[in-house]
C-alpha cells in the first residue's frame, strides 16, 4: 500500500512538472511573439526601397503633395510615424486609405472625414494599383532624413544698360571712365606736342604768330573753288547717307530687350522642361495675335511648383531670385501658399511689349502657325535659349517679302492648299511653290 502510493505521488509530481513546462514554453512563445511583433513594428518605417519609393511618390503623390510644404494635400514628411502619435494609426490604415480614400470617407471613418473636411472637401485619388510593397517603398523615401541645402547668395542681373557689374563682363561705367582717362591722356599728349613744336620753331628764329597772320587755313579754303565744289558734294552725299539710316531704324527695335516686371526665364520653361510656346501663347493657333497668357496659365503648374529646383541658379540668377519671382506671381494671382487657396486680391502685371508690328501692316499668327506651319523660332529666333526674351530678327517689310520669296509653303498633307497647289504648280512648271508665288508679294497681303 505504501509503494502504491509512493508510485502515485511520483506520477503526479512528474504530471505537474509536465504541465508548468509546458504553460512556461507557452508564455515564453507568447513573450517571444509579442517582441516580434513590437520589434517589426518599430523598423516597419524603415523597411522598403526608398529610390523605388521616390519614382512611385513622383509619379503618383507630387501634383498634390510635397514632402516638407502643405499642398492640394497635407506634407507627407514622416506621415506614418506622426499619425501613429497623434492619432493612433497604424500602417494598416494608410493602405485602406492610399487605395480607396472616398470608401474610408464613407465608413465613417473619424480621421478620414476630418481630413477630408480640412482641404475643402477635395477627395484623395484613389490608388488601388499601388500594392502594399509600393506603399511601404513610398512610406519609406516619405521616412528620409530632410537633407538640408547650402544657403545660395542671391546674385540677379541687372537689365540693359543697367551698368550692374557681373562675372560676364566690365560695368557700363568702368567702360566710360576708361574713355576719359583715355581723351584726357590725348588732350595733354596733344599740348605737349604744340609746345614742343613751339619751342622748335622759336629755337630757329620763326615767329610762329606772325607767319599764321599772313595768310589763314580758311582763306586758302576758299579761294580754292574745286576743294570748295569737291567738299559740298562729300557732305550733302554724307548727310543723305545718314539721314536715310537714320529713319530706317525708326520703328526697327531688334535686340530690344526689356526688363519685365516679373522675371521669366524661357531657357527654364520652354528650354529645359520642354514646354511648348502655344500651351502658353495658344492664341497664335486661332487669332491674328499670339496674346499676352493669362496668369491662371502660370498658376497650372506653379499652384505646385513653388521653388525651382537646386541645380537651377547660375551665375546670373540664383536659386533664391527665382523663386523671389514665384512668390511675386503669387502676388499678382492673389494666392495665399500657406493656405493653398486665393484670397481674390489680384494685382495687374505691366508686361513691357517687345514684338510690335505698326498698325499699317496685317499679320495673321493663325496663317502662319497652323496653316503655313512655321516654327515660332523662324520669326522669334531661339527663344528656348533666352533667359530674357528680346526681339531676333528685324520684322521689317523688306525681311518679311524675302522670306516669302524664299520660304516653299508646306503643302503636303495639307488641304487647304490641295486646290491652289494644283493649279499653281501647272501654272509655273514646278513641284513646289513659294509663298511669293502665291501671291505673297501682292501689297493687299499686308496692307488693306
Amino acid at each position: 500500500m505504501k509503494k502504491s502510493y509512493q508510485s502515485l505521488e511520483v506520477n503526479l509530481t512528474n504530471n505537474m512538472k509536465q504541465v508548468i513546462h509546458r504553460k512556461l514554453s507557452n508564455d515564453i512563445l507568447r513573450i517571444g511573439l509579442i517582441f516580434l511583433l513590437a520589434f517589426s513594428t518599430s523598423i516597419s518605417a524603415q523597411d522598403g526601397d526608398t529610390a523605388k519609393g521616390k519614382s512611385l511618390f513622383n509619379a503618383n503623390c507630387a501634383s498634390c503633395h510635397k514632402l516638407d510644404k502643405k499642398m492640394t494635400g497635407p506634407a507627407l514628411r514622416n506621415v506614418e510615424a506622426r499619425l501613429a502619435d497623434e492619432q493612433g494609426l497604424d500602417r494598416e490604415w494608410l493602405y485602406k486609405w492610399i487605395k480607396n480614400s472616398a470608401g474610408m470617407i464613407k465608413s465613417g471613418d473619424a480621421y478620414a472625414n476630418k481630413i477630408y473636411k480640412e482641404y475643402n472637401g477635395t477627395a484623395m485619388t484613389a490608388f488601388p494599383q499601388l500594392s502594399n510593397t509600393d506603399i511601404d517603398n513610398i512610406l519609406a523615401y516619405t521616412a528620409e532624413v530632410k537633407k538640408e541645402s547650402p544657403n545660395t547668395p542671391a546674385v540677379s542681373k541687372g537689365g540693359v544698360g543697367s551698368g550692374d557689374d557681373n562675372g560676364n563682363g566690365l560695368s557700363n561705367k568702368l567702360i566710360l571712365g576708361a574713355l576719359a582717362l583715355l581723351f584726357a591722356l590725348l588732350a595733354g599728349a596733344l599740348v605737349l606736342v604744340n609746345k614742343t613744336l613751339r619751342r622748335f620753331a622759336e629755337e630757329k628764329g620763326l615767329d610762329v604768330a606772325k607767319e599764321v597772320g599772313r595768310k589763314s587755313l580758311w582763306q586758302a579754303f576758299v579761294k580754292n573753288q574745286f576743294l570748295v565744289l569737291v567738299t559740298a558734294i562729300f557732305m550733302l552725299l554724307a548727310s543723305g547717307y545718314f539721314a536715310y539710316g537714320y529713319f530706317m531704324q525708326i520703328g526697327v527695335n531688334q535686340g530690344y530687350e526689356p526688363v519685365q516686371p516679373i522675371h521669366f526665364s524661357h531657357k527654364i520653361h520652354a528650354g529645359d522642361n520642354g514646354v511648348d510656346c502655344k500651351y502658353c501663347h495658344s492664341s497664335a493657333r486661332v487669332s491674328k495675335t499670339s496674346g499676352i497668357p493669362s496668369l491662371n496659365v502660370c498658376m497650372n503648374c506653379h499652384k505646385s511648383i513653388y521653388e525651382v529646383a537646386e541645380s537651377t541658379g547660375n551665375a546670373d540668377y540664383s536659386k533664391a531670385f527665382y523663386d523671389g519671382e514665384i512668390k511675386k506671381l503669387y502676388d499678382a494671382v492673389g494666392w495665399d501658399d500657406a493656405n493653398q487657396k486665393y484670397t481674390g486680391e489680384t494685382k495687374p502685371v505691366k508686361w513691357v511689349r517687345i514684338h510690335n508690328l505698326p498698325d499699317f501692316a496685317y499679320f495673321n499668327h493663325s496663317q502662319h502657325v497652323s496653316v503655313a506651319g512655321i516654327e515660332c523660332q523662324t520669326c522669334h529666333g531661339p527663344v528656348e535659349e533666352m533667359e530674357v526674351v528680346y526681339q531676333h530678327a528685324p520684322l521689317t517689310m523688306g525681311w518679311c517679302i524675302n522670306c516669302h520669296r524664299e520660304t516653299n509653303v508646306k503643302v503636303k498633307d495639307n488641304a487647304y492648299y490641295e486646290k491652289i497647289h494644283e493649279q499653281l504648280s501647272k501654272k509655273y512648271g514646278v513641284e513646289k511653290l513659294t509663298a511669293a508665288q502665291m501671291g505673297g508679294l501682292e501689297c493687299g497681303k499686308c496692307h488693306y
